[in-house]
């Protein structure tokens, strides 16, 4: 019953983890993250995540996100930049400039801002190691 068994790993050293900000949760400051991250309550602040960033119908977040991917049902108040695909779910509400590289809005969502898209993000990132290798040089 409690002998060493080589079979019985632990998975959470290998598996990605989910940061999770609870509904009634408040956090004032920015939040960086290598995994994913889920907020269903406020967050003033800013998200900067290599992974996925999903925000609950009761979520809000009120500072810029950057972010592989997005699946948004809540409330954002600044710029997003994703990498890969911005989902805005009919509950969404979207006050802020978007880049990203694909974008998908279900009926029903609210988006007021800028929206720049596809080559424009592959730009931005091409800009962003040259500026960094002339300020090394």
């Amino acid at each position: 019953m409690f002998s060493n068994n080589n079979n019985m790993k632990n998975s959470t050293n290998n598996s990605p983890s989910i940061n999770v900000v609870g509904k009634e949760t408040v956090i004032n400051g920015d939040v960086q993250s290598k995994s994913d991250i889920r907020i269903d309550g406020i967050l003033k602040g800013s998200v900067k995540t290599k992974g996925k960033l999903v925000v609950g119908s009761s979520g809000v977040v009120e500072g810029d996100v950057e972010c592989e991917n997005a699946d948004i049902s809540g409330e954002i108040k600044a710029k997003i930049t994703v990498s890969q695909l911005l989902l805005l779910k009919s509950t969404s509400k979207l006050n802020g400039d978007i880049v990203t590289n694909k974008l998908s809005i279900e009926p029903g969502a609210s988006f007021s801002g800028s929206c720049s898209m596809g080559a424009v993000i592959k730009d931005i990132k091409h800009a962003e190691k040259q500026d960094k290798q002339e300020k090394t040089a």
